[in-house]
């Protein structure tokens, strides 16, 4: 299940092409008004709306319910099949701007979450049985609905019986570290049973204060994301929470969150950020509390976004412990010091990678953002920087290029044209279509051809939008290798904020209305595939910790469909790469026989393991046997990426040194930049593939004999 996301991978891009709405809505009821506007935008401007249906009617029914009742801690079977009846009406009641679907579920839901705090009140205070022969599914999706109100009281006693474990679990390691007094297993229950009173006294104030347009705002994102996950609605104050986020006022520690039913997830970690430097917060982790210094953590367990980064955002200088659940089931604490996001760590530099022995004076240029010129202070861009970044490489007549976009979730469409650009002659680079319109060709237009050398472009799941474009660009040209993960995000499409009061005339008492963020425009390659779902998938594919996990679009319930349109006329005389299959097959022998790689299968497996085992004991000892057992695994993979490899040497390019050397902030972050490439294998298996596309390819030839 998807949900709102604080973020969307931003892809700058001109909107032409649309037909123009004029107001046409009027009305004196504010949730028809926007569920009008909402339509009318969807039906002119979506790029693949879809008809008002009963399929959309199921979707709405499935997905609502869920989203208010994350935990299916409310609402009971019977509940559910009272409020079967709708389930093919939704649409209808859309079309007729009736709400009876809504107002029958906001009524149920209001009584079973009166009678959910009755069960909590009743049981808080009641001993909890911590040795007993019962488990708890965790995956909601796997969990049925309780089939009647004795049973909802059972799955409320087990829920709580699971938060007291896990807390006491905690409470006891915390202790085992700690110089403080110890305490007994019963006196640090009784903690427990005060943090968990606290977190739910909470909760159930939350809850009490949500009004009836909170539930209607989601319930018209159920609606909105049967089109696509992407496009949703927004009310006036969550658009402007969005455009701060956008904006790089990143919650104090450079990371991006989303809900996740009752969790607080994080999305995405911001280069230079504080998070990005301690390497240790990861996407995907879900924040369980959050401790200032030196005061108690506050439980983020049922939070909406916008409350839990109340808790995680501060002044610079100061700390905040985040308790997060890694995506292998185990729980740790990070401890995070606020910081502002170093601008200059997340623009284009380079260095020179040598293997003495096996390849030597290879160019290494990390970009981890497409950035554009507004966005930099001296008014540069990152293709200017990868250009000048280039140049600086070539006066070190380096024997090949690796551009590392791994991780790196977009940007300017313009300075991604510009950069493909640079390694070809001239043609088109990406087509961009909308609904009804012609796709648009971006060309290359400068005959100019920077860099004629080898080029390889490093790639992984988390690349997007612009990092597609110009992978698929030199994948189709022919014009460079791509190494990689089994395939990039796979987020083809382009969303545009509408803003719903400018289809509606007159009603001026009951704007503003909000605003729906709406897939507009699809990417297509220069062969007329889409990046769109299926992302581009290297030339050379390694393992990574997720690849047997899917992650990226295609995770994502109802993303639009691959598709495929008119291929452009594309060719480049730069190079010619004749030898791919060998050069395949040569990185899938060493990959085979490598430990490195060997144990990141492994460890892709335990995820996989460990996503899919989603039930877990309510006795405290086993518990306790089963963290223990999940934290000893995950140790043994810690050290993946903690020892320098041998036979491979770094350097500054000479022209950088003396400006990092005359700043000590610049050196310590440059020393710390190579300290983590110096444990990075993919680097020198990249480094391989190099060698065998210099020694095995004609265009190269004259290379051979610099390289050793």
């Amino acid at each position: 299940m998807i949900y709102k996301s604080s973020v969307v991978v931003a892809l700058i891009l001109g909107f032409v092409g649309f037909k123009s709405l004029q107001p046409s809505i009027t009305g004196n009821d504010k949730e028809s008004l926007i569920i009008s506007a909402m339509l009318q935008y969807v039906e002119n401007v979506h790029y693949s709306p879809k008809p008002i249906d009963d399929q959309l009617s199921k979707f709405v029914f499935k997905t609502y319910l869920e989203r208010v009742d994350a935990g299916k801690r409310y609402f009971t079977q019977a509940d559910i099949d009272q409020l079967k009846q709708y389930e093919t009406q939704i649409d209808d009641q859309i079309n007729e701007r009736t709400f009876d679907f809504f107002n029958q579920s906001m009524t149920i839901l209001d009584k079973r979450m009166a009678l959910g705090e009755q069960y909590y009140n009743e049981l808080i205070d009641q001993p909890f049985d911590l040795d007993q022969n019962r488990k708890i599914e965790l995956d909601e999706e796997k969990k049925p609905y309780a089939k009647d109100e004795a049973e909802l009281k059972n799955y409320w006693k087990d829920f709580l019986t699971y938060e007291v474990i896990t807390r006491l679990d905690r409470k006891i390691d915390e202790q085992e570290t700690s110089k403080e007094a110890k305490k007994t297993e019963a006196q640090l229950l009784e903690d427990v049973r005060k943090d968990i009173k606290k977190t739910f006294g909470d909760w159930f104030n939350r809850l009490k204060k949500l009004r009836r347009s909170d539930r209607f705002e989601t319930y018209v994102g159920s609606i909105c994301n049967y089109f696509d996950p992407h496009t949703d609605f927004f009310n006036p104050k969550e658009k402007q929470d969005f455009d701060i986020n956008m904006g790089g006022k990143l919650e104090g520690i450079g990371a991006r969150l989303q809900q996740d039913g009752d969790n607080i997830k994080v999305s995405d970690i911001v280069t230079g950020g504080p998070a990005w430097k301690g390497k240790e917060l990861e996407a995907n982790d879900i924040i369980l509390s959050a401790a200032q210094e030196g005061k108690e953590a506050v439980d983020l367990t049922g939070m909406r976004v916008d409350d839990a980064v109340t808790h995680i955002r501060g002044k610079k200088g100061t700390k905040v412990t985040l308790t997060v659940k890694k995506q292998d089931g185990t729980v740790k604490q990070i401890t995070i010091t606020r910081d502002e996001v170093i601008l200059d760590e997340s623009f284009a530099r380079s260095v020179i990678f040598d293997m003495p022995g096996v390849i030597n004076n290879i160019g290494y240029i990390k970009l981890p953002k497409f950035y554009s010129s507004f966005e930099k202070e001296d008014g540069n861009s990152c293709a200017v920087d990868v250009a000048r970044e280039i140049e600086k490489l070539k006066a070190n007549n380096v024997n090949g290029i690796i551009l590392d976009l791994r991780n790196n979730t977009g940007g300017s469409l313009n300075d991604v044209v510009d950069m493909s650009g640079l390694f070809i002659e001239e043609g088109p680079i990406v087509q961009v279509k909308s609904r009804q319109a012609r796709p648009y060709v971006h060309q290359d237009r400068d005959e100019r051809v920077q860099y004629a050398g080898p080029l390889i472009i490093m790639v992984n799941n988390m690349s997007a939008s612009a990092s597609e474009i110009i992978a698929a660009a030199m994948q189709d040209y022919g014009r460079a290798v791509i190494v990689g993960s089994a395939s990039t995000f796979g987020k083809g499409s382009v969303q545009r904020f509408f803003d719903l009061d400018k289809a509606v005339s007159g009603s001026d008492e009951l704007k503003p209305l909000g605003e729906i963020k709406m897939s507009v425009q699809k990417f297509y390659r220069v062969n007329g595939g889409s990046t769109q779902l299926k992302g581009v998938i290297p030339d050379v594919v390694l393992p990574d910790n997720y690849m047997y996990i899917e992650v990226g679009e295609k995770e994502y319930e109802n993303a639009m469909e691959w598709t495929e349109i008119e291929p452009q006329t594309y060719a480049q005389h730069v190079v010619k790469i004749e030898n791919l299959p060998s050069i395949v097959e040569k990185s899938k022998k060493r990959v085979s026989g490598d430990e490195h790689f060997r144990r990141v299968q492994e460890n892709a497996k335990r995820l996989k393991k460990n996503r899919d085992e989603s039930v877990v004991s309510l006795s405290l000892k086993d518990y306790r046997s089963q963290m223990d057992a999940l934290e000893k695994e995950s140790k043994k993979y810690d050290e993946l990426f903690k020892a320098d490899l041998k036979g491979f040497a770094i350097k500054n390019l000479p022209q950088d040194v003396a400006g990092i050397d005359a700043d000590e902030s610049k050196k310590a972050r440059n020393d710390d930049w190579f300290k983590e490439m110096k444990k990075d294998f993919y680097l020198t298996e990249t480094m391989q593939v190099m060698k065998d596309m210099i020694t095995g390819e004609k265009s190269f030839a004259y290379l051979v004999d610099k390289i050793k």
